[in-house]
């Protein structure tokens, strides 16, 4: 059962959830601002360009490991002090990137804020939907995947300009003070919410016993893997297909970032008015998307334009996915959106596998219609978990037009009393 947050702070709850969108842009920066400096930072450890290829891989490997189970024992915590623990440990694992020159050093400092990884993203996905007011769940948690976008669009550049401009170190200890601005801003603006019966193990385990939460889980996973099997080679696409110069691609992608942080705006209204319409039209818009960049692919301008239209449907994949697998874990949430975090990244890891077997077997030609057709598999999971939802009875009005508060708990069927 859900609690009811009461008003009584206003200006601190509207602060809370930008609060939770810088978390998650430090975070964001963390984990991927080191693909942009991982040449630097090889040099410095005195390891191969291979071997420090495991801060970037045994980041993703542990996140998508361990984030339920995380989740899972952090969600009888107190909610705020796991957030700003959670925060802290980033920002010291970026001083240990600063001042570090042992490699298991900065590997176990990679592997420790990846726990705690998921457990963030879960709960402030929870705590900003619950924070917001009825009827503006979405839009709540569009502004907390606004983070991620920043963080692809300027984190990760800005990371990498700070390391050649002038330090490897400053590049680090800029994220580390993006961390802890948004502990302090936890410490200071998140409210405590209201003490409810803590979750039992096994009531948040039992929600792994639907069929459907499969499906969305099924759909989530292969939303991801379309987004990234494209995504993950965008930049030898536009060298080698569309013949971009090398000077250009930073640039053009910097353009995708910040669309990408634009189209999270009209995502969140888009599921608003319509989630499962929404959901529904997402895998058709990246199978047009990718249909229009092999047209597009070897022809700059018509390509740039195509970039453009990809960042802002690229965008709406976390809202979209996200709020289709929590339709089905209403009464777990956090533990759901661990789920999310997992399979999300389960997606990206079989999208870029899969896309980088295309590139090396076919060449990054044939990247869109790879992509095309994880699209459709994606679209097909996510009409047959339409198809278990229950017949709606004529005076209810249809499910997306409910908001994500509003929505009808699915219950799993009861024996009737024995006569």
């Amino acid at each position: 059962m859900e609690a009811v947050v009461p008003r009584t702070a206003p200006a601190r709850n509207a602060l809370a959830v930008p609060v939770l969108a810088l978390g998650v842009f430090g975070i964001i920066t963390t984990e991927m601002g080191v693909v942009g400096v991982l040449p630097s930072l090889a040099e410095r450890l005195h390891v191969t360009p291979a071997a420090a290829g495991w801060l970037v891989g045994a980041f993703a490997l542990t996140v998508a490991a361990t984030g339920p189970v995380g989740v899972l024992l952090a969600s009888r915590l107190r909610r705020k002090t796991v957030l700003a623990a959670a925060l802290a440990l980033f920002a010291v694992s970026n001083a240990v990137y600063a001042l570090g020159h042992s490699f298991p050093l900065v590997l176990a400092f990679r592997i420790l804020p990846a726990l705690l990884h998921p457990v963030f993203f879960a709960l402030a996905l929870t705590a900003a939907t619950r924070l917001a007011a009825p009827g503006k769940a979405a839009r709540a948690a569009t502004t907390v995947f606004a983070g991620v976008s920043a963080g692809f669009a300027f984190g990760v550049p800005v990371t990498s300009y700070l390391a050649e401009h002038i330090s490897l170190p400053a590049a680090f200890w800029a994220a580390g003070a993006v961390n802890l601005l948004a502990c302090a801003g936890v410490l200071a603006f998140f409210p405590d919410l209201p003490d409810t019966a803590p979750p039992t193990y096994a009531g948040q385990l039992g929600i792994l016993r639907r069929p459907r939460l499969w499906l969305a889980v099924a759909a989530v996973t292969l939303v991801f893997a379309a987004m990234f099997s494209g995504y993950g080679y965008i930049a030898e696409y536009l060298g080698r297909v569309t013949g971009l110069a090398p000077s250009l691609t930073g640039p053009v992608l910097m353009a995708f970032g910040v669309v990408m942080t634009a189209g999270n705006i009209l995502f969140g209204r888009l599921l608003e008015r319509g989630l499962v319409r929404t959901v529904t039209a997402y895998p058709l818009l990246y199978l047009a998307l990718y249909l229009l960049v092999d047209a597009a692919g070897p022809h700059p301008l018509p390509m740039l334009a195509a970039v453009l239209a990809w960042g802002a449907v690229h965008s709406g994949g976390l809202a979209v996915a996200q709020a289709w697998l929590a339709r089905d874990a209403t009464d777990a949430p956090e533990f759901g959106n661990s789920l999310f975090i997992s399979f999300s990244n389960l997606g990206i890891t079989l999208g870029t596998t899969l896309g980088g077997a295309v590139v090396t077997t076919a060449g990054p030609r044939h990247l869109p219609l790879a992509g095309a057709a994880l699209a459709a598999a994606a679209l097909a999971a996510v009409l047959l978990r339409r198809r278990l939802d229950p017949p709606r009875q004529p005076d209810q009005p249809q499910p997306d037009q409910q908001s994500r508060h509003d929505e009808p708990r699915h219950e799993e069927p009861r024996p009737a009393p024995a006569p």
